[in-house]
């Protein structure tokens, strides 16, 4: 098969020829029909994850057609039209029993533990666990941008930061997840603040229903006192989907009395940990939560508002690329990570 291939940490990525993957007993292989660029490939990419040996094929969101599948799997057959979480899961340990296996303790994640979906197939374990099967009615474009940042907005929004209707959020960096966190808010009846630098991401915020946006570049030190201001004292939930010191404190600061913070985006130790304003944590008695993306059987609520046309996941892909093209975007997210979501087709160049 075609792959996307580097060899060292920050160096460029080359498109070869590699050996096709084989199942596990309890896993399949998927024939790659889309994948998403995301900000989490550029940190693997950079060396920010200690679970990655090299020589390495990126990639973690993925759409596709089953094409084998292991001895044990029960549930899948080849030709199942599936997605799956970023995080997957082995189903046996202590945290997928209570039913968070987001944070499975023996987890892989295809593109970090194991070579990914910037290529023609890709190995997926523990299967009866982590695949999500797909109606035929949803592009494989579109369910690509579901298994990382739109079901990662989606339990950020409304699972760990508990959205609910007329609240204030503010969303701090709209790329893939902070667009989806806002489309996702406002689909739950809240109103939305939507931060950051790039004029083409707040305007896309905005036609996804922000009713405030606020320009970062003009505020250096945080946006935090804009948003106070424009929604009368503070944020109820207030989400850094970029993953920064900057954005991250931004955020905390962004609330009001009782407000909840969630970090979705990564803070990778090359940029130092973040300082949070923990006097203002305990002053207003605010709530710090993680969200670590979704696991396969809490997609349900949210395919469904996919099928009712509540959410468009489709309306945040704004590039397609081919596989050839995946390397030069993959650096480039480094500069400019870009507005919307990019999604690459390893066939798209190709249909043998």
């Amino acid at each position: 098969m075609r792959a996307v291939v580097f060899e060292e940490f920050g160096q460029e990525a080359r498109l070869r020829e590699v050996p096709d993957p084989v199942p596990s007993a309890q896993g399949v292989v998927v024939r790659v029909e889309a994948t998403g660029l995301c900000r989490s490939d550029w940190h693997g990419w950079m060396g920010h994850d200690p679970d990655i040996t090299l020589p390495h094929v990126p990639g973690h969101e993925l759409a596709g057609v089953v094409e084998a599948v292991g001895a044990g799997v029960v549930n899948w057959r080849p030709g199942d039209r599936v997605t799956v979480p970023f995080v997957c899961a082995c189903g046996r340990c202590e945290a997928c029993a209570a039913g968070a296996q987001q944070v499975c303790e023996r987890q892989t994640q295809p593109g970090f533990t194991h070579w990914g979906s910037f290529a023609e197939y890709v190995a997926l374990e523990q299967a009866d666990v982590n695949l999500v099967a797909l109606p035929q009615e949803l592009s494989s474009a579109t369910a690509a941008a579901l298994g990382c940042r739109f079901a990662t907005a989606f339990r950020a929004v409304a699972g760990q930061g508990r959205v609910a209707p007329g609240e204030w959020v503010a969303v701090h960096g709209c790329g893939g997840v902070g667009l989806s966190a806002v489309m996702i808010a406002v689909a739950c009846g809240a109103r939305v603040v939507a931060v950051d630098v790039s004029a083409r991401a707040l305007e896309l915020a905005r036609g996804f229903g922000a009713v405030e946006c606020v320009d970062a570049s003009a505020h250096p030190e945080g946006a935090d006192g804009a948003v106070r201001e424009l929604t009368g004292g503070g944020a109820h939930l207030s989400i850094d989907a970029l993953g920064s010191p900057v954005t991250c404190a931004a955020s905390v600061r962004s609330l009001r009395r009782h407000g909840r913070h969630v970090q979705v985006g990564l803070l990778p130790s090359a940029t130092g940990d973040p300082v949070v304003p923990m006097a203002r944590v305990i002053a207003l008695e605010l709530e710090i939560l993680g969200s670590h993306g979704m696991a396969a059987h809490d997609y349900r609520p949210m395919m469904d508002m996919v099928r009712a046309g509540t959410l468009r996941p489709d309306l945040l892909v704004t590039a397609t690329i081919p596989l050839a093209a995946a390397p030069a975007a993959l650096a480039a997210m480094g500069a400019a990570p870009g507005a919307g979501v990019t999604i690459i087709e390893p066939y798209g160049e190709r249909r043998d």
